[in-house]
């Protein structure tokens, strides 16, 4: 199921060759958050993320569980790329799945969410990575709740969330929607 997908692709080509709408969102709009992004340069994104999150987005590493930002984050909003924005997931297909790590059952946009084949610590696995920025957002596994019985987790380090209440002034209002 993994599938290996250029990095710097443009976000939204995938969903507007599928007819434009994703969850009930068109396309552009999950596009334009990360429209026009230019990928910093390592120094810049040095300066511009804690060490943490530098460390998870950049060279694939994963943060402590139950200790990290979303975990147990029980509000509305979504959740999108600390490096370049793009929504990524919703709190509403977010669940508690005992790891200690952010966990959803789906991407809220998923062409903004690239799955990559994981050969590291002497297993397969399934990597997943915004489309856009490249960053490494965690891991998919086929364990989690019905319907889709998959589980996203994903490290708080490589998100930010915008609650439902800030979607319009932070650029996400075209969200909104889910939430009402």
């Amino acid at each position: 199921m993994a599938r290996d997908v250029a990095q710097g692709a443009e976000v939204g080509a995938a969903a507007d060759a599928q007819g434009g709408a994703v969850g009930g969102v068109e396309a552009s709009a999950a596009s334009d958050a990360a429209g026009g992004f230019h990928r910093p340069s390592a120094a810049e994104l040095k300066a511009r993320l804690s060490p943490l999150q530098y460390r998870v987005t950049q060279e694939e590493g994963t943060e402590p569980p139950f200790a990290n930002a979303y975990w147990d984050n029980h509000r509305d909003g979504i959740y999108v790329d600390v490096v370049s924005g793009e929504p990524l997931f919703a709190s509403r297909d977010k669940f508690d799945s005992g790891t200690g790590w952010p966990s959803f059952t789906r991407p809220l946009t998923p062409e903004n969410v690239v799955e990559r084949v994981d050969r590291k610590l002497f297993m397969v696995r399934t990597e997943v990575r915004s489309r856009t920025a490249g960053s490494h957002l965690g891991h998919l596994f086929d364990d989690g709740p019905a319907p889709t019985h998959q589980r996203y987790c994903i490290n708080s380090a490589s998100l930010r969330f915008v609650p439902k209440e800030e979607l319009e002034a932070a650029g996400y209002a075209a969200f909104r929607a889910l939430f009402e």
